[in-house]
């Protein structure tokens, strides 16, 4: 609706334009030209009418124009006020994308330019020249536009792509953000109602301790679920939702005789700092799945170029209450983070246990 009123507002202007500009022309060259009169202001008229027709049939409304035009000059009228709608119509097929159909109209009406000239007298060089170089420029100017706009379409799907890609990795992040912290809290919730259920009747002091644990663990991913969700809204503030510096807590959660070591220290980047998180979390949860009864040992190494994480169990002798449910996609999550990073990761049996290795690229630290 707002173009075809931008149509009839452009096509009024141009129609008063002309039809002012012919009464001009006509006055300016009295005696040399034919005064415009009825039939010569219907020719003026032809062209800013068929702005309105221009976006359904293009060619034609180009070739109407055109042809106004040319009988216009065949009517010995004044020159000039024609030539503004020819040269937007010439112009606009080019721009849109009709390039062909607007060079061949270029070139027809240049050759009854000439020829006209040649017919009234006009048959200097000069002329020849001038009348040639204004429709080369008309066309040339009509392509730079073109090319502009089209460049500018590219620029604009490449944008719109990248964004896609962008929101596509943020949904795959919040995805694997969200398997983790359910993957670790369920698994301890699990363990822990076990356990619960185990010592309810003859020890229940402990089996207390395990219902906390397991109001804790369901708070707590409770709250990461919701900082997760929140990230995938407009306007949400992309950042971790666990960090390093919950790492006590997490221990803590666990259930597990867990030995937390850290050696050395340094600012770390947001998804280094939010994949280490992980990977830990995500062993813990697979040595509560397998060995709950096994010590740990969880060391993390600030080096001058990487993070080196190390998890590592003694191994059970007997199997977690999660055992048989089978393996999931713990692993290749955690070996994904690192991967992502530019980093390495390793997982397997080490003596009687089981041990996850990760090193994760650092920047160089900035004195």
């Amino acid at each position: 609706m707002k173009k075809r009123v931008k149509h009839v507002e452009l096509t009024l202007a141009l129609l008063a334009v002309q039809l002012v500009l012919g009464q001009g022309a006509s006055v300016g060259q009295r005696g040399q030209r034919e005064p415009v009169d009825a039939y010569g202001n219907a020719l003026l008229a032809v062209g800013p009418l068929l702005i309105l027709a221009r976006r359904r049939w293009p060619i034609a409304a180009t070739a109407g124009t055109a042809a106004a035009t040319a009988l216009y000059l065949l009517g010995g009228y004044a020159y000039g006020p024609p030539f503004i709608s020819m040269a937007l119509m010439l112009g606009w097929l080019v721009i849109d994308g009709r390039r062909w159909a607007a060079w061949a109209m270029a070139a027809v009406m240049l050759a009854f330019f000439e020829v006209y000239a040649w017919l009234a007298g006009n048959q200097s060089w000069f002329h020849v020249v001038a009348i040639s170089t204004f429709m080369a420029l008309l066309m040339v100017a009509a392509e730079l536009v073109r090319i502009v706009r089209e460049r500018r379409a590219t620029t604009a799907r490449a944008e719109e792509e990248e964004h896609r890609r962008q929101a596509s990795e943020e949904r795959l992040t919040m995805a694997r953000e969200l398997h983790d912290v359910l993957a670790h809290n369920i698994s301890l919730i699990h363990v822990q109602a076990a356990t619960a259920l185990h010592l309810i009747d003859d020890q229940p002091e402990q089996a207390r301790t395990a219902l906390a644990t397991i109001k804790a663990a369901s708070k707590e991913v409770l709250g990461e679920m919701r900082s997760v969700l929140n990230v995938l809204r407009d306007g949400a503030p992309r950042t971790p939702t666990a960090g390093l510096g919950h790492l006590d807590d997490l221990v803590a959660r666990s259930g597990l005789n867990v030995v937390l070591k850290r050696l050395g220290t340094r600012p770390l980047p947001p998804q280094v700092e939010r994949a280490a998180y992980r990977i830990v979390q995500e062993s813990l949860t697979n040595v509560a799945r397998h060995a709950p009864d096994a010590s740990v040992v969880a060391r993390l190494e600030y080096r001058e170029d990487e993070l080196m994480i190390r998890v590592t169990d003694t191994g059970s002798s007997t199997p977690g209450v999660l055992a048989e449910l089978g393996g999931g996609n713990g692993i290749p999550g955690m070996r994904e983070r690192a991967t992502a990073l530019g980093g390495v990761l390793s997982a397997g049996p080490h003596g009687s246990g089981f041990q996850v290795t990760a090193r994760l690229p650092l920047p160089e630290e900035r004195s």
